[in-house]
């Protein structure tokens, strides 16, 4: 069994966000990144699969030398190796043909990844990277059991759950409660210093988008306190002020 878990470099969920560049690119000045959340869902299951059925779990990365530490951390935690590829993704299409052209190389026969990275959240690049491979893709997957060469997937769906399977090689973005995050121990620790982390060059891949301006959200207005006994002044007030009734 031959796993490739993806994983992002995304800004912690608490840093303060800024923008350089005439507002077109991030500040990375003092911002803690972390491994995607949805992609740390991956990342454990991929590794409780590897240890159930035997095989090597191979982690990738599309960025740069910053992201090692965090590529560092996802081999503690139990990958086999890691690839980055040595490039700052403008967006989803360049990402998922990086991804795409490492898979054809290798023959994984599961790829997993986040459903989606929690910076620019498209959710596109598991569909992307099988349509280029022509495979399979599925999201958002919350259950995952393999039997041989099959796959029982249960995903979200509007309105509930659907449970599908499907023979590998599959790309699956994947989601709580697919697997519970793990926390890398000191062995995992010192032993991801020595596992190989191969750096490779970007394949040539025409710019498909291009940010004109990041902007951040408008901030939090005051709130108003309303006793629960006068239901009639905030009936008024959602009427005349919110204006969502």
């Amino acid at each position: 069994m031959k796993i490739l878990v993806c994983i992002t470099n995304v800004p912690d969920t608490t840093a303060k966000i800024s923008f350089t560049d005439n507002d077109t690119k991030l500040n990375k000045n003092g911002v803690q990144f972390i491994i995607g959340p949805y992609d740390d869902y991956a990342l454990a299951r991929g590794v409780e699969l590897k240890e159930q059925s035997g095989g090597c779990l191979t982690v990738l990365h599309v960025g740069e030398a910053d992201a090692e530490p965090q590529i560092r951390k996802a081999l503690a935690i139990g990958a086999d190796d890691a690839i980055r590829v040595n490039a700052d993704p403008q967006d989803s299409y360049f990402t998922a043909a990086q991804i795409a052209h490492i898979a054809s190389q290798n023959s994984y026969d599961l790829i997993l990844m986040g459903r989606e990275s929690i910076d620019y959240n498209s959710g596109v690049v598991h569909g992307l990277v099988g349509e280029m491979l022509g495979i399979p893709s599925y999201s958002p997957v919350m259950k995952l059991d393999l039997d041989g060469n099959n796959a029982t997937i249960t995903r979200e769906i509007d309105g509930g759950k659907e449970v599908l399977k499907a023979p590998l090689p599959l790309v699956l973005g994947c989601q709580e409660p697919i697997a519970e995050w793990k926390i890398p121990n000191m062995r995992g620790i010192m032993t991801a210093r020595t596992k190989p982390l191969n750096v490779v060059e970007p394949v040539s891949v025409d710019d498909m988008t291009a940010p004109q301006t990041y902007q951040l959200p408008a901030p939090k207005g005051a709130c108003k306190m309303i006793p629960a006994d006068q239901a009639e002044t905030l009936i008024k007030l959602l009427q005349t002020e919110a204006k969502v009734l």
